[in-house]
């Protein structure tokens, strides 16, 4: 068994090829549609279809961490890390029929500005610089960090050397193409990563000798959806407790999820779209978790289990079909890293550079600015990538607790004023920037095991604490000081429904029930 892959010279060939058609692709598209304003640089012009939509968002999720990762969980859990995927469709239903009115509705681009719409000034100005830092750092920097570090050792080249290549080639997709190029090239880089992980799958099937010998040559617990509350890693009250803070805030807040959404032709396109993901991430599981328990099998001794992917492919597949695989693992480090990117630069310009620096700056002149922080943002990233390389590994369980530890001052703060018309902007303020400050000085205590390891518990579970305390705060905080005026008070869902074009939402619910009768069904299945 080797842990390292080798590749031969049609693998290179087949890399190069591909990365050359990914570039070619930005370019054709940029020049098919000419790129004259703003919204055509960061949203596509506002119209992208439901299939491109719901591919983009599912191409933000498909990442060299998940690829990778994912095999390793499996290594060690099982089918346990599918709750992430499978409980993900109860907030993409919320996404898509409460949060995507409302910004469909109040005509924002980012989402700092459905702040101002709703609270006002100090939220908007918090949220504004909040995206900014969190989306260079979480969404370029650690991806680049992540990616490059695994990109760099199956391609034995030193990191600086993989990052700056994923850099450059999603920095020039970027400003060329914008949001338009991207969501479509989302659609190929799906297709791509999805083919290439179910052909590992395959091929390891076959080599164990079909499912019922994975079944009975793996651990039994391996196949349960829940794990006992004492389980030191996945209980599952931690779970059912803690992943619907992080879900809120990362499916319905997060500017590099949403803004697919923003993206779309028509509320109708972004709702259908968001409906495909939906029904994308119950197969999830099946193509990226699965190939993990099959590494346990074919590879019982792996010294890490995160290689469990790069072995796989290393020992599994043919030459030529290595190249393919390794070429989709690049492509979504390409992809994750223009998404970020792009998500960056249209809060940038939109929000600091039109409001604050030049108000009456024409679009022609947005357009540049856009191009330019693009250029700049991608190379702040890389160094920033390159230096965290340098130091010691603890950077990894901070990336990952990154999400847990910000979302429930964020999560509290959309919610709330989605569902809630009371909610106030001084409360809104206050959750915003007394609860980041209590979020983060939290997680790093527990990160650093202080007072000591026994005193915290589970990382979800604490999630949910601090987004159960933050809820109390705010809406305390509303009710003992009520304001006349709280922003722009949002229409009810009825209201917002109606100023859209009419459309048959039946099919939309429909579509919905489906997918929840299939999730019922596969908890069932995985009891």
């Amino acid at each position: 068994m080797q842990e390292k892959v080798v590749l031969s010279g049609i693998d290179a060939g087949v890399i190069m090829l591909y990365l050359v058609t990914l570039l070619g692709l930005g370019l054709y598209l940029s020049r098919k549609r000419r790129i004259e304003t703003a919204s055509d640089l960061f949203l596509g012009g506002r119209s992208s279809k439901w299939y491109n939509v719901g591919l983009s968002i599912f191409s933000c999720n498909v990442s060299p961490v998940m690829l990778v990762g994912y095999g390793g969980m499996a290594y060690t859990t099982g089918m346990v890390a599918a709750n992430f995927d499978w409980l993900a469709w109860w907030f993409l239903l919320l996404l898509a029929m409460v949060f995507v009115p409302h910004y469909f509705a109040t005509k924002v681009s980012t989402m700092p500005e459905f702040l101002l719409r709703r609270y006002g000034q100090r939220s908007f100005t918090f949220l504004t610089y909040y995206s900014m830092i969190s989306t260079l750092i979480v969404s370029v920097s650690f991806v680049l960090l992540t990616g490059g570090l695994v990109i760099a050792q199956i391609l034995d080249v030193p990191f600086w050397i993989a990052a700056t290549g994923a850099t450059l080639l999603a920095t020039g997709f970027t400003a060329t193409g914008g949001l338009g190029a991207i969501a479509k090239a989302g659609v190929l880089q799906s297709v791509v990563v999805t083919v290439a992980a179910l052909i590992v799958g395959v091929i390891a099937i076959d080599r164990i000798g079909g499912i019922g010998e994975v079944v009975s040559r793996s651990p039994k617990e391996f196949w349960t959806i829940f794990r006992p509350a004492s389980d030191p890693v996945y209980p599952w009250h931690a779970v059912l407790l803690g992943y619907p803070v992080v879900g809120i805030w990362y499916w319905c807040t997060d500017q590099t999820i949403v803004q697919q959404t923003l993206a779309a032709k028509n509320i109708r396109h972004g709702q259908y779209g968001v409906m495909l993901v939906a029904a994308l991430k119950a197969v999830v599981p099946f193509i990226f978790l699965l190939p993990g328990i099959y590494c346990l099998i074919l590879f019982p001794n792996l010294t890490n289990p995160d290689h469990a992917y790069l072995v796989m492919t290393a020992n599994l597949l043919p030459v030529g079909l290595v190249g393919i695989t390794l070429a989709a693992l690049i492509a979504a480090l390409v992809y994750d890293v223009a998404v970020g990117i792009n998500a960056f630069s249209t809060v940038f310009s939109l929000n600091v550079y039109s409001k604050i620096i030049e108000p009456n700056a024409s679009p022609g002149k947005l357009r540049a600015v856009g191009r330019l922080v693009i250029i700049v943002s991608s190379f702040i990233a890389l160094l920033m990538s390159v230096l965290l390389s340098k130091v010691d590994k603890g950077l990894f369980d901070l990336s990952q607790a990154v999400g847990t530890y910000l979302a429930p001052p964020m999560t509290t703060v959309f919610l709330l004023g989605v569902a809630w018309k009371k909610a106030t902007s001084r409360a809104a303020d206050l959750t915003l920037y007394f609860g980041s400050v209590l979020c983060i000085c939290v997680g790093t205590m527990q990160i650093a095991d202080f007072p000591s390891k026994a005193f915290w518990p589970h990382f979800m579970l604490l999630t949910f604490l601090l987004t159960a305390i933050l809820m109390v705060f705010m809406i305390t905080v509303s009710l003992l000081f009520p304001e006349g005026h709280t922003g722009t008070s949002l229409p009810t869902l009825t209201e917002t429904y109606a100023s859209q074009p009419s459309y048959d939402r039946r099919k939309v619910w429909l579509g919905w029930a489906c997918i929840a009768v299939l999730m019922a069904g596969l908890y069932w299945f995985f009891r």
